[in-house]
């Protein structure tokens, strides 16, 4: 048996040991839906399969109408050769070119549907079957045009292509809408993901692709990690060889840890060049290099160490070896002897944690597939289907984020277009104040009530919105009437609502109106009041000379208030001179009865009084 012989053989075994390690996993088809608006007959949704090639509309819609052509039904020709051509003329809607399945690639029936001018590729299953993902076979591979294929492709199931067909055979006009704004979950604010590769650079186009995916994706991917916009995480496939065939010398050359983790012959001949073994050895190193980056929560530097490695390290010029790596790892700042810890001994009889991590992810878990296919970007756990192209990658992360919450890079020209911008989206808008309900995202606008200067806008978003709760009158006025005459502002806006001000009657919104107090009689209604309205207010006067009392709404004589005033303090002066005299009297009463009982006191003590006479003669006599 010759070494490409043996290497084949291997190839095969090698697979078939992946299927048996995946056999509690599964491949998840990728779909999204195709909604028919007319004939009426066929109106209804539809999944169909997403191709792994050209560029998926992630997180858009397109509408057009399905043509089936009369010749080339296969799409395997040019439809040059057939002088047919599907452009849109301008104003007209889109083509959906409808094609069979067989006699060539699915990546041949696009590229020629593309040339015609279609906008998308429906192929039509052949027979009943569960739908399938349209892959790129290794075989076209080396086909130039592989890489410029940029309409999206579906797959269809055969009874609803022949339904299709039907109605186009009857002359009616089969209108679509393609949508995959449900492609993918967009729960929150963050995007998790997962580029399944490989540090292979020997396998032709494929490993050119990746190469040049990384190194144009780079800068989005490390702005986008670095704000927190995403979680990114790299994954590295790899097989491990039958029990039957651990000794053999081709297992040896493309396993390590004794045949439990394998790559493919980069070159697939085992005669030159590097051998599987090295490519698993680079690929657990890389996925070393992001666990110690990011242990140092700088996990963006697994983007410089691959496109550095790439360019410093290539297959072709036997520069793919640790030494070159090492001086990769030094340059970035990274420890390298804690990433030789990480990689542990390639030559031990037992598993390597990390591999072994890495072989477990393969398995598909929850709605997410196995990964089969190298290269793999898993976005928020929904493989993606479609070109490895920085525009179409950053497309679908984009449409992983919840609506207004993507990142400004997802609401650039260069990704999609702004819907506001157009009759404001259809959204509420108070143009006076340069407030809008429309907001962009990446689906499409949104009618949602702003937030302003932390004011919060309460409504539909469609046609209105207005300020609520405190400060709303700071910001046009809360929406309420609002008018200023003669150097006197009224306002209507209060923290409830729209409220006219005392004076006034109205909506409170739209317009407010003076209220003529003295029309209505609620004001001035003394016999001799006379009233003048006033704007939000008014005046009273009183005539004949007479003074209004407005706590009253009374009047009286100004004369007659004189001296009704002076008497009145008269009365107040002589009534404090009498009280004074009265006081002044009563002092010297008592003040004199007061000296006279102590005069008597004083004199009590020298000469007996007349009354106490008798009463001392009277005791002097007894005791004689």
């Amino acid at each position: 048996m010759g070494f490409r012989s043996a290497g084949a053989m291997l190839q095969l075994l090698v697979w078939a040991a992946l299927l048996l390690g995946c056999c509690h996993g599964r491949f998840v088809v990728e779909k999204n839906s195709l909604k028919v608006t007319a004939p009426d007959d066929l109106k209804g949704t539809y999944e169909c399969a997403i191709g792994n090639f050209g560029v998926p509309q992630y997180g858009g819609t397109m509408v057009g109408f399905v043509a089936y052509p009369k010749a080339n039904k296969k799409a395997c020709k040019s439809f040059d050769d057939f002088d047919i051509s599907y452009k849109a003329k301008p104003g007209a809607f889109p083509t959906f070119l409808l094609v069979d399945r067989g006699d060539c690639y699915f990546t041949k029936k696009a590229w020629n549907a593309q040339n015609a001018g279609a906008a998308a590729i429906l192929v039509a299953d052949d027979k009943d079957e569960p739908l399938i993902t349209m892959d790129t076979p290794e075989e076209s591979g080396r086909a130039d045009y592989l890489e410029n294929i940029t309409i999206p492709s579906a797959l269809i199931t055969k009874s609803f292509g022949d339904r299709l067909k039907k109605a186009i055979d009857n002359g009616d006009m089969v209108n679509v809408n393609l949508d995959w704004r449900e492609a993918l979950p967009h729960p929150d604010e963050r995007v998790e993901y997962e580029f399944w590769t490989n540090s292979n650079d020997e396998c032709g186009p494929k490993c050119d692709s990746q190469t040049d995916f990384v190194k144009s994706f780079k800068g989005a991917a490390q702005v986008l990690e670095k704000k927190g916009y995403t979680e990114f995480t790299p994954h590295y496939i790899t097989w491990y060889c039958p029990e039957a065939f651990i000794l053999s010398k081709q297992c040896k050359s493309q396993c390590i840890n004794h045949g439990r983790y394998c790559a493919p012959d980069p070159e697939q001949d085992f005669s030159k060049g590097y051998d599987g073994k090295d490519v698993v050895i680079q690929n657990l190193r890389q996925v070393c290099v992001f666990k110690v980056a990011k242990e140092h929560k700088k996990p963006w530097l697994w983007w410089d160490y691959v496109t550095d490695f790439a360019i410093r390290c290539p297959m072709k010029e036997k520069k793919y070896t640790k030494e070159c790596a090492d001086g990769v790892i030094k340059s970035l700042g990274l420890d390298h002897k804690a990433i030789d810890k990480c990689i542990g001994d390639p030559d031990a009889d037992e598993e390597n944690p990390v591999l072994k991590a890495e072989q477990d992810a393969q398995i598909g878990k929850g709605s997410r597939g196995d990964v089969t296919i190298l290269p793999t970007l898993v976005i928020n756990n929904r493989q993606y289907r479609g070109k490895l192209d920085k525009g179409a990658v950053l497309k679908a992360l984009c449409a992983g984020f919840r609506e207004t919450t993507e990142p400004a890079v997802c609401l650039s020209e260069d990704i999609q277009t702004n819907e506001c911008l157009e009759n404001n989206g259809g959204c509420w808008q108070d143009k006076a104040a340069n407030i809008t309900a429309c907001k962009d995202t990446f689906r499409g606008r949104v009618c949602e009530c702003p937030v302003v200067k932390g004011v919060k806008f309460v409504g539909d978003g469609y046609t209105h919105c207005e300020a609520s709760g405190s400060g709303r009158c700071e910001i046009n006025n809360g929406g309420c009437w609002k008018e200023t005459r003669n150097g006197r502002t009224y306002s209507a806006c209060t923290d409830d609502g729209c409220k006219c001000p005392d004076g006034f009657k109205g909506d409170g919104k739209h317009k407010c109106e003076d209220i003529d107090e003295c029309k209505e009689r609620t004001a001035c209604q003394c016999k001799e009041c006379k009233c003048k309205n006033t704007w939000g207010s008014y005046e009273c006067g009183c005539s004949g000379g007479l003074l209004y009392m407005k706590e009253h709404d009374t009047c009286i004589s100004k004369n007659g208030a004189t001296e009704t005033g002076w008497g009145f303090l008269w009365v107040i002066f002589f009534g404090l001179v009498a009280a004074g005299i009265a006081g002044y009297a009563v002092y010297k009463y008592r003040i004199r009865r007061y000296m006279d009982s102590e005069i008597r006191a004083i004199m009590a003590q020298y000469m007996p009084l007349d009354n106490q006479g008798d009463v001392q003669s009277h005791s002097h006599h007894i005791e004689m």
